[in-house]
Protein backbone atom coordinates (compact mmCIF):
# COMPACT_ATOMS: atom_id res chain seq x y z
CA UNK A 1 0.00 0.00 0.00
CA UNK A 2 1.67 3.33 -1.17
CA UNK A 3 1.40 6.33 1.49
CA UNK A 4 0.43 9.33 -0.58
CA UNK A 5 2.95 12.65 0.46
CA UNK A 6 1.03 16.10 -0.03
CA UNK A 7 4.30 18.43 -2.15
CA UNK A 8 4.11 22.01 -1.61
CA UNK A 9 5.33 24.16 -4.27
CA UNK A 10 7.32 27.58 -3.37
CA UNK A 11 8.37 29.66 -5.78
CA UNK A 12 11.16 31.57 -5.14
CA UNK A 13 12.27 35.25 -7.04
CA UNK A 14 14.44 37.71 -6.39
CA UNK A 15 16.37 40.79 -7.69
CA UNK A 16 13.20 41.91 -9.72
CA UNK A 17 14.22 45.63 -9.28
CA UNK A 18 10.59 46.85 -9.57
CA UNK A 19 9.82 44.78 -12.84
CA UNK A 20 7.30 42.10 -12.83
CA UNK A 21 7.71 40.02 -16.16
CA UNK A 22 4.46 38.73 -17.55
CA UNK A 23 6.56 35.11 -17.44
CA UNK A 24 7.30 35.75 -14.51
CA UNK A 25 3.54 34.99 -13.05
CA UNK A 26 3.10 32.25 -15.97
CA UNK A 27 6.27 30.66 -14.32
CA UNK A 28 4.80 30.71 -10.44
CA UNK A 29 1.11 29.91 -11.20
CA UNK A 30 -0.02 27.10 -8.71
CA UNK A 31 2.68 27.87 -6.36
CA UNK A 32 1.25 28.21 -2.70
CA UNK A 33 3.29 30.66 -1.56
CA UNK A 34 5.95 33.09 -3.05
CA UNK A 35 9.22 33.64 -1.19
CA UNK A 36 11.11 36.91 -2.53
CA UNK A 37 14.81 37.41 -1.93
CA UNK A 38 15.04 41.00 -1.83
CA UNK A 39 15.87 43.92 -4.54
CA UNK A 40 11.67 44.03 -4.52
CA UNK A 41 11.84 47.26 -6.33
CA UNK A 42 8.67 48.75 -4.71
CA UNK A 43 4.91 47.35 -3.37
CA UNK A 44 3.22 46.77 -6.58
CA UNK A 45 6.02 43.50 -7.29
CA UNK A 46 4.44 42.18 -3.99
CA UNK A 47 1.49 43.05 -5.04
CA UNK A 48 1.53 41.56 -8.44
CA UNK A 49 3.02 38.28 -7.40
CA UNK A 50 0.16 38.37 -3.96
CA UNK A 51 -2.69 37.73 -7.04
CA UNK A 52 -0.69 34.35 -7.46
CA UNK A 53 -0.08 33.39 -4.15
CA UNK A 54 1.46 34.43 -0.61
CA UNK A 55 4.47 36.75 -0.73
CA UNK A 56 6.89 36.73 1.96
CA UNK A 57 10.29 38.84 1.29
CA UNK A 58 13.16 40.28 2.32
CA UNK A 59 15.18 43.25 2.06
CA UNK A 60 17.90 43.31 -0.53
CA UNK A 61 20.93 45.96 -0.15
CA UNK A 62 18.47 48.87 -2.87
CA UNK A 63 15.15 48.52 -0.97
CA UNK A 64 14.95 50.96 1.57
CA UNK A 65 15.08 50.72 5.12
CA UNK A 66 11.55 51.37 6.17
CA UNK A 67 9.54 49.10 4.29
CA UNK A 68 7.42 47.62 6.17
CA UNK A 69 6.50 44.74 4.30
CA UNK A 70 10.60 43.05 3.88
CA UNK A 71 12.01 41.18 6.59
CA UNK A 72 15.94 41.09 6.71
CA UNK A 73 15.32 37.49 6.97
CA UNK A 74 12.64 34.52 6.72
CA UNK A 75 12.73 31.29 8.65
CA UNK A 76 10.25 28.79 7.78
CA UNK A 77 9.39 24.93 8.29
CA UNK A 78 7.51 23.95 5.38
CA UNK A 79 6.70 19.86 4.66
CA UNK A 80 9.51 19.64 7.72
CA UNK A 81 11.98 21.42 5.70
CA UNK A 82 13.60 24.38 6.77
CA UNK A 83 14.23 27.65 4.73
CA UNK A 84 15.83 30.23 5.13
CA UNK A 85 15.79 33.11 3.29
CA UNK A 86 18.04 36.41 2.72
CA UNK A 87 19.36 38.71 0.19
CA UNK A 88 23.34 37.57 0.47
CA UNK A 89 24.61 40.98 0.58
CA UNK A 90 24.49 40.78 4.46
CA UNK A 91 27.59 38.43 4.15
CA UNK A 92 29.73 40.78 1.52
CA UNK A 93 29.90 38.50 -1.89
CA UNK A 94 27.49 35.41 -1.26
CA UNK A 95 28.82 31.76 -2.01
CA UNK A 96 27.41 28.48 -1.25
CA UNK A 97 29.89 27.51 0.82
CA UNK A 98 30.01 30.83 3.16
CA UNK A 99 26.02 30.51 2.99
CA UNK A 100 26.13 27.26 4.82
CA UNK A 101 28.69 28.14 7.51
CA UNK A 102 26.38 31.52 8.69
CA UNK A 103 22.91 29.11 8.08
CA UNK A 104 21.72 26.10 8.80
CA UNK A 105 18.42 25.61 7.41
CA UNK A 106 17.74 22.57 4.82
CA UNK A 107 17.45 25.91 2.21
CA UNK A 108 18.81 28.49 2.11
CA UNK A 109 17.56 30.73 -0.52
CA UNK A 110 19.61 33.93 -1.64
CA UNK A 111 19.49 36.76 -4.23
CA UNK A 112 22.01 39.56 -4.51
CA UNK A 113 24.53 38.50 -7.25
CA UNK A 114 21.43 37.92 -10.29
CA UNK A 115 23.06 34.63 -11.27
CA UNK A 116 20.97 31.57 -10.77
CA UNK A 117 22.92 28.81 -9.07
CA UNK A 118 21.51 25.36 -7.36
CA UNK A 119 24.11 23.48 -5.40
CA UNK A 120 23.41 21.13 -2.81
CA UNK A 121 26.39 21.28 0.20
CA UNK A 122 26.05 17.79 2.57
CA UNK A 123 22.51 17.92 3.23
CA UNK A 124 21.83 21.18 2.55
CA UNK A 125 20.05 22.89 -0.91
CA UNK A 126 21.78 26.50 -1.79
CA UNK A 127 19.64 28.27 -4.06
CA UNK A 128 19.49 31.97 -6.01
CA UNK A 129 16.57 31.94 -8.63
CA UNK A 130 18.73 34.49 -10.23
CA UNK A 131 17.25 37.62 -10.95
CA UNK A 132 13.65 38.43 -12.28
CA UNK A 133 13.83 41.52 -13.22
CA UNK A 134 15.43 43.73 -16.54
CA UNK A 135 18.35 41.48 -18.23
CA UNK A 136 21.77 42.52 -16.71
CA UNK A 137 24.84 40.96 -16.67
CA UNK A 138 24.02 38.91 -19.83
CA UNK A 139 22.26 36.81 -17.91
CA UNK A 140 19.29 35.13 -18.34
CA UNK A 141 16.40 36.44 -16.02
CA UNK A 142 14.73 33.35 -14.09
CA UNK A 143 13.24 32.25 -11.02
CA UNK A 144 12.85 28.83 -9.53
CA UNK A 145 10.27 26.44 -8.07
CA UNK A 146 10.56 24.61 -4.83
CA UNK A 147 9.10 21.17 -4.53
CA UNK A 148 9.28 19.74 -1.14
CA UNK A 149 7.65 16.17 -0.97
CA UNK A 150 8.16 13.68 1.92
CA UNK A 151 10.83 16.05 3.98
CA UNK A 152 12.94 16.03 0.69
CA UNK A 153 13.21 19.21 -1.42
CA UNK A 154 14.18 19.75 -5.34
CA UNK A 155 14.41 22.75 -7.15
CA UNK A 156 13.83 23.69 -11.12
CA UNK A 157 14.72 27.19 -12.41
CA UNK A 158 13.00 28.80 -15.18
CA UNK A 159 13.63 30.90 -17.33
CA UNK A 160 12.01 33.88 -18.43
CA UNK A 161 11.55 34.13 -21.74
CA UNK A 162 9.04 36.49 -23.36
CA UNK A 163 7.22 35.40 -26.25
Amino acid sequence: MSESRPSHVIGLVADTHGLVRPACLTALRGCELILHAGDVGGPSVLAALGEIAPVRAVRGNVDPLAAPDLADAIDLVVGRVSIHVSHGHELGSPTPVRLVEHYGADVIVFGHTHRALIERIGRQLVVNPGAAGAARFHLVPSVARLTITGGEASVDLVPLVEK
